[in-house]
């Protein structure tokens, strides 16, 4: 009975880290990264997002330029932070903060139903594209 159990548990173990381990045909973007991802990574993510929403239309010039004054404020921080040549752990944890704080503003603001929807960034009138004959 003993052997049996500690044979199962074996199993499960082997079993699980085989699972843990990323398939190499899937790209590692899908993969799920053990390593955080950096500042400079979420920022640039971020970014994109911001003008990906810009785009679709899901922010307005206003909100994508209050959300690109945040992810300045974080580069300044990040500059701030690596001027002594190394970026200590509280000063990462608080740029980590600051990052996570402004991804759920932008998730924020581009699910706020305020929309542009001229889709140009043009308040007020419409694309020539879409203008009456």
């Amino acid at each position: 009975m003993r052997k049996t159990l500690t044979l199962a548990v074996c199993v499960l173990i082997y079993a699980g880290a085989a699972s843990a381990q990323t398939n190499p045909q899937v790209p590692f973007s899908a993969a799920k990264s053990a390593a955080p991802l950096t500042i400079d990574a979420r920022q640039a993510n971020q970014e994109k997002r911001i003008e990906q929403g810009l785009q679709s239309g899901r922010l307005t010039q206003a909100e994508a330029a209050r959300l690109q004054k945040g992810e300045t404020h974080i580069d300044n921080a990040q500059t701030r932070a690596k001027e002594d040549g190394k970026v200590t752990l509280k000063e990462r944890h608080h740029l980590d903060q600051m990052a996570d704080r402004e991804s759920h503003a932008i998730r924020r603001q581009k699910h706020d139903r305020q929309h542009d929807r001229n889709h140009d960034g043009q308040p007020g009138h419409r694309p020539a594209s879409h203008q009456k004959s």
